[in-house]
């Protein structure tokens, strides 16, 4: 299995836990709401198929609403509530921007952050092994992992 593929199934693993959380009802349509800044992010195949792999088929058991800030960052913290209005099961929330946007908008609907740097810096989570509150997911800054990047970094280019 490689990388991109990996990825993909702990990310849509991560957006289907929160569904696990609600009733188990066969016939229930769950509810999505995918907060962000940009309408290209790519991503969102991933997460339907991703979905669609675990038995959520858009259309027939779960409801994803899509909503972007179009490059007015002001505006996600309107759209969030508006999520919130929709009654949805879970936020999948694209950027920090989006994510402060969303926790401010609700503290018991379940947040998945994806393409956040670091989280607990920017107080998104408390840390990073129990984030506590409302929000998971994904962050792609590791300060940990820093050294092992600028070694790796090293070793391609001397």
């Amino acid at each position: 299995m490689d990388r991109r593929a990996f990825l993909g199934k702990l990310t849509g693993g991560l957006f289907a836990v929160p569904f696990a959380a609600v009733a188990q009802q066969t016939d229930r349509v769950h509810r999505l709401g995918w907060l962000g800044p940009d309408p290209t992010f790519q991503r969102r195949e991933w997460l339907v198929q991703d979905l669609r792999d675990l038995g959520y088929v858009e259309g027939h058991n779960v409801e994803i609403a899509y909503r972007f800030a179009k490059g007015h960052i002001d505006r996600l913290t309107a759209i969030a509530a508006e999520m919130v209005a929709l009654k949805v099961d879970v936020i999948v929330a694209v950027s920090q921007p989006a994510v402060h946007a969303a926790q401010q908008a609700t503290r018991t609907i379940p947040i998945v952050m994806f393409g956040v740097g670091d989280p607990v810096s920017t107080g998104l989570v408390a840390n990073l092994a129990r984030p506590g509150g409302n929000v998971t997911g994904l962050s792609q800054l590791s300060p940990e992992l820093s050294a092992k990047r600028l070694a790796l970094l090293a070793e391609v280019v001397p």
